[in-house]
């Protein structure tokens, strides 16, 4: 009675002032924004309802203030019933999909089922050139892969490389089974049918989605733009001697250009566009360039369509828009175009990669000049023409933040590559994985080095599991394994010295090697290399803790991990294969089909599925450290660590040729990994370097 009596004398609750965005929502609701109409992005959260029917924000009944983390994503019902059943009408909720640790009726084996459209996410990257976003997106899609979420890049800079220098006669590849398209003579000329032709049979243009043109009677298809949308920019073609040159390469690039709303298309197939492909001056990124500026807009939004494409009818998981996409127009563009396909519940995470560093934005600009808008140029116009391109984006770019905190939009910025990470209402299980792993990134050189353990005697017996000793050949490995990793060490250090003292910064004319961010920090590039630390990790079998004994701990961070063990065989612990073939042969044949997702039976049996989950901490770890590091596994931990290291596939991983005696290096690099191999030479007891290394499938003898 007392409580009631309180809540009975407070005084009527006034409506709140209506603040400055009130009014901004009010004119956006009567007059579309210059950018498209705000009303079809996500509106603002509606605040949650307490037991009493009163805003959670103004009920004073708890201590405890309000949550300000989102809320785990609802998935709305698959259909809508006549009412009579309450579970029918109820949203699903969208939690974690994790294949080999989680299953259920629609999703068995642990992926995401395609009906689940609310567990899915669009990755769309923004930021400016030479910001790291290729580097980015090719890591995430590496990881999201190798735990067995299907994941691919679409990436629209490819579509217009391919989209300029095709030809409309396709020749197939024999080995892809994709359609190839040799370069166009200077003498040829671009018309919409024939560009029409070319980006429709090409490999990278393989939607189902009719609306996937170019153009159709000299205008953009209507249904790439839902209403209240920002129309393309003007393509008021003039004749071939009044185009603007930057025209001439247009779709060369993955960069957005300011929009101009209110105007129109008017190419027709009388229209006719002279082309040069070498032609790639910063004129062409100018943002007053509304021709190429529309050009770039309809295909951005074609490669979208193919990415809703995966996502919603190839039961991908995760897609990753990989553009510049730097405008707050194309933001709501792509938003809109999501909405319009996907409905309200696939996710969507804005990734903005910024370098404030000079350092690392220097290195990242040069890396520039050996790609294809740069290449066999001389480096010092080609840097030059790069700089000023980029300075034309910083024009039109509107970094993330204000507009995707008031619409309530999930996002992440990246800074220098890791340093500084900031997110925004993250939500979903991919959205918080992908998190994680970014804030594990670093640019520091580094070797990965990789190696199953000596031989063991449970190896000359032919046994799987077990705990042997190693044999006397095994020792002899462990005692060279020491030996060269020490000498390779003192070699990575001398490079590594030789290349800080030819580094200069600022560049000097014709000098085209990147800095190396780590050591000019340290040093200015000279006499700044200080020798790194290495780390020694086995698993907690006695054939891997002894093929690391003879390292020096002084010199060395020796660990043992129980994530290195090798896959538990469970009730076949101690077996041969032939035995198991002869005693079980319905497991033998089962795991033979499908050894990826095959779980031995009996206490602690495992898969590859689950070898993976276990390896993750580990990953992200190599990921997180700036060190050397050596990993003494086994067959399965070996298989499992390179498929991650070189994105293998899926149906590669269980099979891969991972002999004893083979010793393999990655380093770190801005796109992709060195990857070097090494063997183990019994004669010499040293280790021979094996030229133009290639992993392979393992031969049936050596498949187990």
């Amino acid at each position: 009675m007392a409580r009631a009596a309180i809540l009975s004398q407070r005084p009527p609750q006034s409506e709140p002032a209506q603040t400055d965005d009130d009014h901004a929502t009010q004119h956006r609701q009567s007059a579309p924004s210059k950018f498209g109409d705000d009303n079809l992005l996500p509106p603002p959260p509606v605040p949650r309802q307490n037991g009493l029917g009163t805003n959670t924000h103004r009920a004073c009944l708890s201590d405890t203030p309000a949550t300000t983390a989102p809320n785990s994503p609802k998935m709305p019902p698959r259909r809508q019933d006549s009412g009579l059943s309450s579970s029918s009408t109820r949203s699903r909720p969208t939690t974690l999909d994790i294949p080999g640790l989680t299953k259920s009726k629609v999703s068995p084996d642990g992926r995401i089922a395609q009906r689940d459209v609310g567990s899915k996410l669009v990755i769309v990257m923004v930021g400016l050139p030479a910001r790291g976003k290729s580097y980015v997106t090719k890591k995430m899609a590496r990881y999201l892969n190798w735990l067995q979420h299907d994941t691919k890049i679409f990436n629209v800079g490819e579509k217009r490389r391919v989209a300029t220098t095709a030809s409309a006669k396709p020749t197939p590849n024999a080995h892809s089974g994709a359609t190839s398209f040799p370069d166009f003579d200077a003498k040829d000329q671009i018309t919409p049918a024939s560009l029409n032709h070319v980006l429709n049979q090409s490999s990278l243009v393989d939607s189902p989605n009719p609306s996937a043109k170019v153009l159709v009677n000299g205008k953009f298809p209507s249904d790439h733009f839902s209403t209240g949308d920002l129309p393309p920019p003007a393509l008021d073609v003039l004749g071939p001697s009044d185009v603007d040159p930057g025209l001439k390469t247009f779709m060369m690039d993955d960069h957005d250009a300011k929009s101009v709303p209110g105007t129109s298309t008017s190419i027709t197939d009388g229209d006719e566009l002279s082309h040069d492909h070498t032609d790639h001056s910063a004129s062409f990124f100018d943002p007053d360039n509304v021709e190429a500026a529309g050009l770039r807009e309809h295909l951005a939004m074609q490669t979208l369509d193919e990415l809703l494409d995966f996502l919603l009818d190839q039961n991908g998981s995760v897609g990753i828009f990989d553009a510049t996409n730097s405008t707050l127009a194309r933001r709501k563009n792509i938003v809109n175009k999501i909405r319009q396909r996907a409905g309200p519940e696939l996710g969507v995470l804005f990734l903005e990669s910024q370098c404030l560093d000079a350092n690392l934005l220097e290195s990242n600009m040069r890396l520039k000049l050996s790609g294809p808008d740069y290449k066999d140029q001389d480096p010092v116009i080609a840097l030059a023409d790069f700089k000023k391109r980029v300075a034309l984006y910083e024009k039109a770019y509107v970094p993330l933040g204000e507009y995707e905190e008031r619409n309530n939009m999930s996002y992440v910025q990246m800074i220098d590559v890791g340093r500084k990470v900031v997110s925004h209402q993250i939500r979903g299980f991919l959205s918080a994985q992908t998190v994680y792993y970014l804030l594990n990134f670093n640019l520091s050189p580094r070797q990965i080095w990789i190696t199953r353990h000596g031989e063991s005697y449970d190896n000359l017996s032919g046994k799987i599991g077990g705990d042997s000793d190693l044999s006397p050949t095994g020792l002899a490995y462990a005692s060279a394994l020491t030996r060269f990793i020490h000498s390779e060490r003192k070699a990575w250090d001398i490079r590594q010295q030789d290349r800080a003292a030819s580094t200069h910064f600022p560049p000097q004319p014709g000098d085209t090697t990147p800095p190396n961010p780590e050591y000019i920090a340290q040093g200015n590039g000279v006499g700044g290399h200080t020798s790194k630390s290495f780390c020694v990790w086995t698993s907690m079998l006695k054939r891997s803790i002894q093929t690391a004994q003879y390292f020096d701990e002084d010199d060395f961070d020796i660990k043992q991990m129980r994530m290195l063990d090798e896959l538990n065989a469970g009730a076949m612990e101690g077996l041969t294969y032939d035995e198991i073939k002869t005693k079980h042969p319905a497991e033998y044949e089962i795991r033979r089909k499908d050894k990826l997702h095959y779980r031995y039976p009996g206490a602690g049996g495992e898969s590859y599925l689950d070898i993976i989950n276990r390896l993750r901490a580990v990953i992200v770890e190599v990921e997180r450290m700036t060190d050397h590091v050596l990993l003494v596994g086994h067959r399965s931990v070996a298989r499992v660590l390179l498929a991650y290291f070189k994105g293998l596939k899926r149906e590669e991983v269980a099979d891969l040729d991972v002999p004893l005696g083979t010793l393999y290096m990655m380093e770190p690099k801005p796109y992709g990994v060195d990857f070097k191999a090494y063997r183990y030479n019994a004669r010499t007891d040293w280790f021979d370097h094996i030229p133009d290394y290639q992993l392979r499938r393992a031969t049936i003898l050596t498949a187990a």
